[in-house]
């Protein structure tokens, strides 16, 4: 059961919301405009039954802002909750609300330019569903990915198939380098992407004014099925022009900005930009707390001056794929270069700091963004924040070491803890020293010091209930969505254990989309390396379908992998790419035995199979529930 909000919060909120510009209206006409229509149907189910995706579960937020919720936030997702069909300008429509991103629908001669095809198939094929109640069924004879992350691919599945792309009948178009990005994500680090964003996203807290109320970007992601098209057609230069069904496109390539791989386009007879994720109106992330590559800050500028100069004199319209449009070319312009501004400044203050002396942590406290930046809503923090944007740009530059040596050498979490309760004067006087500070407010060192009460004895009941407590009335007075969700989902596993998100990034719709040489990567990064340290072992695997070879290779716990001929003597298996990573990915996770493998007549095998199944059996399957606020 959730707390109120105390004295200290409540004044903490009422203070915040005096600096709010609340007389700028424009982003609440804006996120009306051109409203078409909603989906009768409110609740998105699976085939399995379970709930995917539920329009009315915001309905609460229907209200002035309460005393545990920060007003801008509230704000924020009172926007984000506006579903249904919009029409931009005529030509141009997007689906809104049924999914943490956006999908946009550009209308050609004879058919459909679909873009970002939201998280998974079910809520891509139920606002899909919504356009085509409206404006007919027409063909879609382009998919664009605008970059990497699951939520402008996943759903891919719920408008077209396979068979639709194999056929030529579309066109899947993304990003020079999308795929490769997509399965580092999603498969390489996935699983500990998956449990860290159960925190940011706030998958497990019950929604509701004391619980989740979005995630500044979107609501939250959807739980059905994602799934994967390898893109058909890459754009690989800025100004690479493209004409599909009478539309034609300019692209301008932006790597390393929002997405490793990420670009932006321009409809010149639309007169209208698709940014991406690039802009938003939120500030972004430079690092996401669920844990990705540190982003380029300074490059996410220069990109935008060049959109600018690329399409600023001719356009009209600004979208993207989270929010809402900004229309007419001066605001358009304008917000493309506060946006602009937001990431350079963010940026050269952090090295003007950083090169005065002080660490990542400091100029987090010390950064104030300028009055001008401040006073436009799309530059709050709702989903990246001016505190952990400047420790990712600090560690962009420095690493994670700060350079005392004091810091070089820490104890972890556990040991540390035992060794602060026991300078405190034992459990009692530690829990009395954070109690104190929970009463005068001062939350976050109640934080620090019931943090290693939990770490040196995780069954100290007091110390975890005052620590969920003290989570809860930081959640509640923080404008940033995914430190909200971080800090109530801590509390939540204080009070209750472990939630196990539902949602299953490392899908095998995802991994049949993997390259060969990306399958051995995954594999590598699960070989469990002290136990096969003694071991050396040879494959050879024939591609048929490809006309490749590939050498597998353990050795002192690391699998290797090239491009060749097995040496002479070696067991080489011959068969598609497809098989072969339904074999592995099904002997290591337990569906399926070698030799029930070998039965299917699929692959061939010159010398001993066994010697997969040894391979195979040094695997270490993910966890994917671990520990993060507790031992």
């Amino acid at each position: 059961m959730a707390n109120e909000a105390t004295a200290h919060t409540a004044a903490i909120l009422a203070e915040a919301a005096t600096h709010l510009p609340f007389h700028n209206t424009d982003d609440v006409d804006d996120a009306t405009r051109g409203f078409i229509g909603r989906a009768a149907v409110r609740q998105i189910h699976a085939d399995d039954g379970h709930l995917v995706w539920d329009l009315d579960a915001y309905e609460f937020l229907d209200a002035p802002a309460p005393s545990t919720a920060n007003a801008s936030l509230w704000r924020q997702s009172q926007l984000l909750v506006k579903d249904g069909l919009f029409e931009v300008v005529p030509g141009i429509y997007q689906l809104r609300g049924f999914d943490i991103s956006v999908m946009s629908i550009i209308e050609g001669d004879t058919g459909i330019i679909v873009i970002d095809p939201l998280v998974c198939k079910e809520t891509a094929a139920a606002a899909f569903s919504l356009y085509s109640e409206h404006r007919g069924n027409r063909p879609v004879l382009a998919m664009i990915y605008t970059h990497s992350h699951i939520d402008h691919f996943g759903g891919v599945k719920g408008i077209i198939s396979q068979e639709d792309v194999d056929a030529g009948r579309t066109h899947v178009i993304a990003p020079a380098g999308v795929l490769e990005a997509a399965i580092s994500e999603n498969v390489y680090a996935g699983p500990a992407m998956a449990r860290r964003a159960v925190y940011m996203y706030g998958a497990g807290i019950p929604k509701g004014p004391s619980g989740q109320i979005g995630s500044g970007l979107g609501q939250t992601n959807s739980l059905g099925a994602t799934t994967l098209i390898a893109p058909t057609f890459e754009i690989t230069a800025t100004g690479q022009e493209m004409v599909i069904d009478g539309v034609a496109i300019v692209f301008q390539v932006t790597p390393g900005t929002e997405a490793p791989a990420e670009m932006n386009f321009y409809f010149p007879q639309l007169r209208a930009l698709c940014t991406a994720e690039n802009t938003s109106h939120t500030l972004h992330n430079i690092l996401t707390i669920r844990g990705a590559q540190v982003r380029d800050a300074h490059g996410w500028a220069r990109y935008l001056t060049e959109t600018i100069d690329l399409f600023g004199e001719d356009l009209d319209l600004v979208f993207a794929s989270h929010h809402w449009p900004t229309w007419g070319r001066e605001r358009a312009v304008e917000f493309l270069s506060m946006q602009r501004d937001m990431y350079l400044y963010l940026h050269d203050q952090t090295l003007r700091l950083m090169n005065s002396g002080l660490t990542g942590s400091e100029i987090a406290e010390t950064m104030e963004m300028p009055p001008s930046l401040a006073e436009q809503w799309h530059t709050h923090g709702y989903y990246g924040s001016v505190s952990h944007n400047v420790k990712a740009i600090y560690q962009r530059y420095m690493g994670w070491y700060d350079a005392n040596p004091a810091n070089l050498w820490t104890h972890p979490p556990v040991e540390a803890g035992h060794r602060y309760v026991a300078a405190m004067g034992g459990p009692e006087a530690t829990l009395e020293v954070a109690r104190q500070a929970f009463e005068e407010g001062d939350y976050r060192w109640c934080m620090e010091v019931c943090k290693h009460l939990v770490f040196a004895d995780d069954t100290n009941e007091a110390a975890r209930t005052l620590l969920a407590d003290t989570m809860e009335q930081v959640a509640y007075g923080t404008e940033n969505a995914t430190w909200r969700n971080a800090f109530l989902t801590g509390a939540l596993e204080l009070r209750s254990g472990v939630y196990v998100s539902p949602l299953a990034l490392g899908s095998f719709e995802l991994v049949s989309a993997l390259t060969v040489s990306q399958l051995f990567n995954a594999l590598g990064a699960r070989i469990n390396g002290p136990r096969s340290w003694d071991r050396h072992l040879v494959i050879g695997f024939d591609i048929t379908d490809e006309e490749s070879s590939y050498v597998l290779e353990l050795r002192n716990g690391a699998l290797h992998h090239r491009l060749g001929n097995a040496p002479e003597g070696s067991t080489v298996f011959r068969l598609a790419r497809v098989p072969l990573i339904t074999t592995a990915f099904g002997i290591a996770i337990g569906l399926v035995t070698l030799d029930d493998a070998l039965g299917t007549g699929a692959i061939e095998v010159t010398g001993d199979p066994a010697i997969l199944g040894e391979l195979l059996g040094y695997l270490e399957m993910p966890t994917p529930a671990f520990n993060i606020v507790t031992p």
